[in-house]
């Protein structure tokens, strides 16, 4: 050892003493996952008895009712009480009709999911672009997403998620005012106490591919870079997730989620709000399709992307992960 190094701290400090074994790096680990940290994506569609593997999204599958019933079962089993849902109705129309309609694939699936399972956290995406037949979040004029037509239908969309039992609305369509609008549909129509988790700071993401066959919901024309973020940028991510909160979102969500650690570390340090992080279909799938190859760990790699995410400062993680991480953090 040069015995000139510029550390005089050595040889009495050695900050591998607490690495040396698991029970002490287990003890001295600064960020742990939980079980509670995690809110599970399920994706809705008509019939009965279907459970269809997404072929983009091994281990993920479209579910009819009953079969989310006894995923929810799954769940529960695990120690899982959050769930985050999508629906793909049978036919779809210009304005998303099927997004609010009482019978709607999500408001049965509440309906459902409350009654069977009372104590289950269910949190709905509110948003178009499932429900409409060009793909995108909203009004389409002039191949143009109107802002503030849409901001009706997206209120309109979120009472009745409300009215079904939803206890969480999430919008994830990326107009200005949502937030506003349906905060004060919520309030005129006596949901004051339902909280509104917004897509505060959604990117436009090339990660999203295999999301878009499970939802059924790629855009038809165009793209959406008219109204979700530039990847490029950070403090409009800041200035986004300010204006949500002083329209009334209790959480704010950041998405994706690895690629944009940056922006979940800005938002924890600037705002005094819970913040959510959506590790996305992207993310998850290049894990699945590396580890399917034996090119990586997967199960490390899903943790340490995980611990990321977290240690980033997102206070709950959205992910397709969820089951499989909260099976090895309890065997550990």
């Amino acid at each position: 050892m040069n015995k000139n190094h510029t550390y005089p701290n050595f040889p009495i400090s050695r900050l591998r003493r607490l690495r040396k074994t698991p029970a002490l790096r287990n003890m001295f680990r600064e960020t742990h996952l939980s079980k509670e940290d995690f809110i599970y994506p399920l994706f809705v569609v008509e019939g009965s008895n279907i459970k269809r593997e997404i072929s983009s999204m091994p281990g993920q599958f479209q579910m009819s009712v009953d079969s989310v019933l006894r995923e929810c079962e799954e769940l529960q089993n695990l120690g899982l009480n959050s769930i985050l849902l999508f629906g793909i109705p049978e036919t779809k129309d210009e304005v998303g009709s099927g997004a609010y309609d009482a019978n709607g694939i999500i408001q049965k699936t509440l309906r459902a999911v409350k009654k069977g399972f009372p104590e289950m956290l269910a949190i709905t995406d509110v948003c178009l672009c499932e429900y409409t037949s060009h793909g995108h979040c909203g009004v389409i004029e002039n191949e143009y997403v109107q802002n503030d037509k849409t901001l009706e239908l997206l209120a309109k969309e979120a009472l009745s998620h409300a009215e079904n039992g939803a206890d969480i609305i999430a919008p994830s369509d990326m107009m200005d005012g949502r937030v506003a609008a349906i905060r004060k549909t919520l309030d005129e129509n006596g949901f004051t106490e339902t909280p509104i988790m917004a897509y505060s700071a959604k990117y436009s993401s090339a990660l999203y591919g295999p999301f878009r066959e499970a939802a059924e919901s790629a855009p038809q024309f165009g793209d959406r870079k008219s109204y979700q973020m530039d990847f490029g940028n950070s403090d409009e991510a800041m200035r986004e997730i300010a204006l949500d909160i002083q329209e009334g979102a209790d959480i704010v969500m950041i998405k994706p989620a690895v690629s944009y650690l940056d922006i979940i570390r800005r938002t924890k340090e600037n705002f005094n709000i819970p913040v959510a992080a959506y590790h996305v279909s992207g993310e998850y799938s290049m894990i699945k399709a590396a580890a399917e190859r034996g090119w990586i760990d997967g199960e490390r790699v899903m943790l340490e992307s995980l611990t990321a995410i977290k240690r980033a400062g997102a206070d709950v993680i959205i992910t397709y992960f969820a089951k499989e991480a909260v099976e090895l953090i309890e065997n550990r």
